[in-house]
Order: structure tokens, then C-alpha cells, then sequence
């Protein structure tokens, strides 16, 4: 017999699988809505080199990675951070060289201090009727440091509706969570937090299993792509010494006791006799008291 879910045709699209996913202001892809329609199915990006594929990857990875932990151009074979969420932000392309202080410059497409991304993918569970959407906003502050919010949201929510036509960030964030079913947050923690909740993600090591194996170009040893990606870190080092540390600490007080055994077994002949020579020598005051009466004694006799 086949197990179905309640609404699914057949178990192919088992779980939440990504239906529909677009960003706006990413990379190289300038001031319009670019979108992927998947329709839960599996998908091959293909491209000549400089088209954006990583760019479009590395747009999926920071939905669902912490951002300090992405190395952004993975996919592309980087070893080393040569790109940025600030450049990612800004829409840099290339550097430009200084003559005269031979320095290279990066030019971007968009205004740091008037420009902003977002990112948004919805992901559907057929089998459950359930939708779920992440939703990244981004933009740069007055210290040109990059300043975000993540949202998620039970529902459909695209950019062009949910994310355009507003004032400032306050007010759009008093905005979407006013929409039903929809949570706003201001930490990566409690965003994933929730999406992993919703989606079932029981592990945080899932999500970092995904980020090794995008694009993965080479697993090497699988024994230690399996103990370092796919298991929790079991920091055995740290264990094998606080093992040793424990064993010399009972090997030390071990010692003590077979010390104060033999310390025991020495001394127990001696605490014998000095219990006899107590005793005897109680004996010997007893008998000296009673020979210094004597005299005394036998001259009472003769008097009489």
C-alpha cells in the first residue's frame, strides 16, 4: 500500500520545495523584480561565465545561511571573501585602477545611500497545503555599514507588493507586520528560528550541509566530508583530554588510598603497643603507690 498525504497526487514533491523564488537590486541585476518560477520542481541554472549564476545561488544561500558564515561566490570556485553583501548590495562590477595613487577602485551600479535589496523565496508543502515565505531587506546605513531585517510569512508575499512604496524602513516594517500571519525580525537567530520550526528543520546542521554542498565542485575524503558536514561537531579532542585529565585525577587519589593503607598497616602495631605500654604503665604507678604504703603501714604495726 502507498502512503499519500492528504493532498498531494503522489509523494514527489514530499516537504517544502521551493516554488517561487525573485530578488531586486542584487549584484548585477539592477532596479527590476527578477524572479524563478520552480513550481516545486527541481531545476538546472545554466549560463555563460558572467551571466550571474552565482550571483542568483549566492542570493538563495543568504536566505537560509547566517551571513557571517558565507565565503559569497562559493560557487564560482572563491576560495577567499571577493565578494561582499555590501557589494552585492551596491551592484559591484568591476575595479577601476588609479593612476596616480595606483590603486584600485570598485565601481558599482547603485547608490550606496539611496539604494536597497530584497530577497524572497516561497517554498510550498503539497502534501500539507502549506506555504511559507523568507524575505530579506537590505540597505546601507549612514556608516556604510549594510543594515537588514528578515521576514517570514505563512503565505504569499512577492516583492513588488509587499516590499515597494514606502517612506522609511519603520514605516515598512509597521506595514508587514500588519499582514496576516506575517513576523518581522532583526536578528538571523529568530528568523531562522521560526522558518525552521514551520519547515520542520529539526537541526541547525541542515542548514549548514546546504551551504557545503552548494555547487560543491569536490568532496575529497568522504569520511571527512561526512564527520565535518554532516555530523554534529564532536569536538573529540576536548573530550579525550578532559578524559586523561579525569583518569590521572582518579589514578592520583588512587594512590592516596594504597598510601594510606600502608600508612595504616604500619601504624596499627604501634597503636597496639602503645595501648599495652598505657596499660602496663597504669599498672606500674598502681603498684609503686602501693609499695610507697608500706612503710608507713608496718609502722603503725610496731607502734601498736
Amino acid at each position: 500500500m502507498e502512503l499519500r498525504f492528504d493532498f498531494a497526487q503522489d509523494n514527489a514533491h514530499t516537504g517544502f520545495r521551493l516554488a517561487h523564488f525573485e530578488w531586486y537590486n542584487w549584484g548585477t541585476f539592477d532596479r527590476a523584480v527578477f524572479s524563478l518560477d520552480l513550481k516545486r520542481e527541481n531545476a538546472l541554472l545554466t549560463g555563460d561565465i558572467g551571466s550571474g549564476k552565482s550571483t542568483v545561488v549566492d542570493a538563495l544561500t543568504t536566505l537560509l545561511v547566517p551571513h557571517n558564515r558565507i565565503v559569497y561566490n562559493k560557487a564560482a570556485g572563491a576560495e577567499s571573501r571577493e565578494r561582499t553583501l555590501y557589494s552585492y548590495i551596491v551592484g559591484e562590477y568591476k575595479s577601476v585602477k588609479d593612476d596616480i595613487f595606483g590603486t584600485a577602485k570598485a565601481t558599482s551600479l547603485r547608490d550606496a545611500a539611496k539604494t536597497f535589496s530584497v530577497l524572497s523565496a516561497r517554498f510550498e508543502n503539497e502534501g500539507f497545503d502549506e506555504q511559507m515565505t523568507l524575505a530579506q531587506f537590505f540597505w546601507i546605513g549612514s556608516n556604510h555599514q549594510v543594515q537588514k531585517f528578515y521576514v517570514t510569512s505563512q503565505g504569499s508575499l512577492c516583492i513588488k507588493d509587499g516590499f515597494f512604496g514606502f517612506d522609511d524602513v519603520r514605516e515598512l516594517k509597521k506595514r508587514l507586520r500588519k499582514l496576516p500571519h506575517t513576523a518581522v525580525y532583526d536578528t538571523f537567530r529568530e528568523y531562522a528560528a521560526d522558518f525552521r520550526r514551520v519547515m520542520g528543520i529539526r537541526n541547525e546542521q541542515a542548514l549548514n550541509l546546504f551551504y557545503q554542498t552548494v555547487s560543491l565542485k569536490s568532496i575529497g575524503n568522504l569520511t571527512e566530508f561526512i564527520r565535518s558536514h554532516m555530523l554534529e561537531p564532536g569536538e573529540i579532542n576536548t573530550k579525550v583530554d578532559e578524559v586523561c585529565h579525569n583518569f590521572a585525577e582518579l589514578n592520583r587519589a588512587h594512590n592516596l588510598i594504597l598510601e594510606a593503607q600502608r600508612q595504616i598497616e604500619l601504624l596499627t602495631p604501634i597503636e597496639k603497643a602503645a595501648v599495652k605500654y598505657a596499660a602496663d604503665d597504669a599498672e606500674r604507678k598502681r603498684i609503686a603507690k602501693m609499695r610507697s604504703t608500706l612503710e608507713p603501714f608496718f609502722a603503725k604495726k610496731r607502734i601498736a
